[in-house]
């Protein structure tokens, strides 16, 4: 019996990396055991004192009931605490802080609360797919902005501009930035707010990788007046090693919080309150955490740069966050060109940029979730497939 999907999938395809995995899970089990290097999820685990609060309040007999759609108290506080010492920001843990079952889906919530047939978005290219399929799946269509290395993967806010954004109601940014890992200054920030003021545009920013081999985190929300045009996404999937554990929030103003919630309320019940604790108590941690995660980070980092070099690709060394991104040589018609080769000769996986979008076509990324040995292991079947 044919059931037809409803016309919003139609053009909605599978995630690529849902149906990679399950291609690198065939060639796994044919004995052809492929190392994985694309997919940013974290392999270290959280700090010892998160687990344990988890463990010791699941251990609990009343800790398991429904919980308020806004989040535990505990929780908003604590995301507030960590906002303001982070990035001085101050925010309203009752009325300015919404947590989330990770910030993906805030992405859709987001769409979903605003937007409907008619309505233009600006999304980065190259930049995170869950944008374009999030717009795709509430109506509204994706207007592309491109980002180019000349400008420093910034918009070009002049050009954006001399458009016709008259039906363009959100904007999505994301910085630092995946999947280039460029960063974006106070003074870039200043002149975002006052282009989405200028032309009613709501911002929508998407920070989870903001302490990853950064010295300076930032929020847009500490720009001045940017609470009026600007929500932003953070997540504890990287800065705190708890990607399975689905744990997100958004920030913005009282009104944006209620009008997103009008829509999160109706799809789910709440986080887990353990999990809630725990994630409080990560939030809590000092600066000697991130600096520790770092450290491991950035000797990772070398040895990506070390396989980079390998591949002939071209890289800034300044790029911030947990991928690196690199320019593929010439001698390749594109990016997909070079992972399917390195997949097929050494099975190894690399991501291809154009998956991020076409300004991607020509780049390659490297995930920096793999430990050191790992990486000297692709190396060698680099070298050895060459």
């Amino acid at each position: 019996m044919q059931i037809d999907v409803a016309s919003r999938l139609q053009h909605t395809e599978e995630y690529y990396f849902a149906k990679k995995l399950r291609e690198i899970d065939e060639l796994n089990k044919s004995g052809l055991r492929v190392i994985n290097l694309g997919i940013g999820s974290p392999d270290l685990p959280p700090h010892p004192e998160v687990i344990q609060v988890l463990t010791e309040q699941a251990s609990l007999p009343n800790t398991h009931a429904y919980q308020n759609y806004k989040g535990a108290p505990a929780l908003r506080q604590a995301m507030a605490d960590w906002y303001y010492r982070y990035y001085g920001v101050n925010l309203n843990p009752e009325k300015e802080i919404l947590p989330l079952i990770g910030s993906k889906e805030g992405i859709v919530h987001i769409c979903m609360t605003y937007l409907q047939e008619g309505d233009d978005v600006l999304i980065p290219n190259p930049g995170y797919p869950a944008y374009a399929a999030a717009v795709r799946l509430s109506g509204a269509t994706s207007i592309p902005y491109e980002l180019t290395s000349e400008n420093n993967w910034l918009p070009d806010l002049k050009a954006l501009a001399a458009k016709d954004l008259s039906k363009v109601k959100l904007m999505w940014i994301n910085y630092p930035h995946m999947p280039t890992g460029a960063s974006a200054t106070k003074a870039f920030y200043t002149e975002l707010v006052a282009f989405a003021k200028e032309h009613t545009i709501l911002l929508c920013h998407d920070n989870p990788y903001s302490f990853i081999l950064n010295d300076q985190p930032t929020s847009i929300l500490a720009t001045e007046g940017a609470k009026e045009v600007a929500i932003e996404l953070n997540s504890l999937s990287k800065s705190s090693n708890m990607a399975g554990w689905r744990v997100g929030m958004l920030m913005g103003d009282e009104q944006r919080i209620n009008e997103v919630m009008r829509f999160k309320s109706n799809m789910d019940s709440g986080m887990f309150l353990p999990l809630q604790l725990a994630a409080a108590k990560a939030l809590s941690l000092d600066a000697s955490w991130y600096a520790s995660l770092n450290e491991t980070y950035l000797k990772r980092r070398l040895k990506v740069f070390e396989l980079m070099d390998l591949l002939q690709c071209s890289y800034r060394k300044d790029q911030v966050g947990l991928f690196v991104w690199a320019a593929i040589p010439s001698k390749y018609n594109d990016g997909y060109a070079l992972s399917d080769e390195i997949l097929t000769h050494a099975r190894v996986f690399i991501t291809p940029g154009g998956i991020f979008g076409s300004a991607g076509i020509n780049y390659i990324r490297i995930s920096l979730c793999a430990t050191e040995m790992v990486f000297e292991e692709a190396i060698a079947r680099i070298k050895a497939s060459l």
